[in-house]
C-alpha cells in the first residue's frame, strides 16, 4: 500500500508526539551539538529557527546556545498580507509574543524587528519527515517551500538546514513539483548531507 502524503504526516506526527519528555530534553541536547559540529552555524551571524510544536525537536537548548555564541536569532511570523509567505523577526528573551492562527507563539508584528529574508544566512526549518534523498514533508502550508524557492531556484540567500528527530526519516516520501529538497538535515544521532 502506497501512503498518501497525509498518511505519513499522521503517522510521523504520532511517532514523534510519543517521545517521552526525557528523550525530547536528550534529543535537544544533541541537537545542540550537532549544529555546533556544523560550519553553518560557526560562521551564520543572522539565524532563522522556530520555536518548537506538535512534538517537533524541542529547539530552545539550541536558540540559547547560538545567543551564548552572539548570534541573531528570527523566527518566522505569518505575512498579515501576503497569503502563505513567511516574515522573520529578531527574536531574544525581551521579544513579546503572541499566538498565531495555528497557536504557535510568534513575535509580536513589529516593522523594526523585521531582517528581509535574503540577509539570513541560515534558515533552520521544520518538517513533519524527511527521506533519503533530501525531500521534506512539512504540515501542507508551503509556507517554507515558498520561502525557499528564490534559493532552489538559484542557489542564493539564506541556506535552509531541516531540524528533526530521527524517528521522522523514511526511506521515499511522496514528491510534489513545488517540494524543495533541503542540502542539510539534523537530527540528534546524525548530520544528512546532500551537498
Amino acid at each position: 500500500m502506497i501512503l498518501s502524503r497525509q498518511d505519513f504526516r499522521q503517522h510521523i506526527r504520532e511517532k514523534r508526539n510519543q517521545l517521552h519528555s526525557d528523550v525530547q530534553f536528550q534529543a535537544s541536547m544533541e541537537l545542540v551539538t550537532q549544529c555546533a559540529q556544523l560550519s553553518e552555524f560557526q560562521t551564520a551571524q543572522h539565524i532563522a529557527l522556530y520555536l518548537s510544536a506538535d512534538g517537533e525537536l524541542i529547539t530552545t537548548p539550541l536558540i540559547e546556545w547560538l545567543w551564548r555564541q552572539g548570534k541573531r536569532t528570527y523566527l518566522p511570523v505569518i505575512h498579515p498580507f501576503s497569503k502563505g509567505h513567511l516574515l522573520f523577526l529578531h527574536y531574544d528573551q525581551h521579544t513579546p509574543m503572541v499566538l498565531n492562527r495555528y497557536s504557535i507563539a510568534e513575535p509580536k508584528l513589529d516593522q523594526t524587528q523585521i531582517l528581509p529574508i535574503q540577509q539570513l544566512d541560515l534558515i533552520c526549518t521544520p518538517l513533519v519527515g524527511f527521506d533519503s534523498t533530501g525531500h521534506r514533508l512539512g504540515m501542507g502550508g508551503g509556507y517554507y517551500d515558498r520561502t525557499l524557492e528564490p534559493w532552489f531556484k538559484t542557489g542564493r540567500g539564506p541556506k535552509p538546514i531541516g531540524l528533526a528527530h530521527d524517528c521522522q526519516q523514511v526511506e521515499k516520501l511522496p514528491v510534489e513539483s513545488w517540494d524543495v529538497p533541503l542540502p542539510k538535515i539534523v537530527t540528534p544521532s546524525r548530520i544528512w548531507d546532500w551537498e
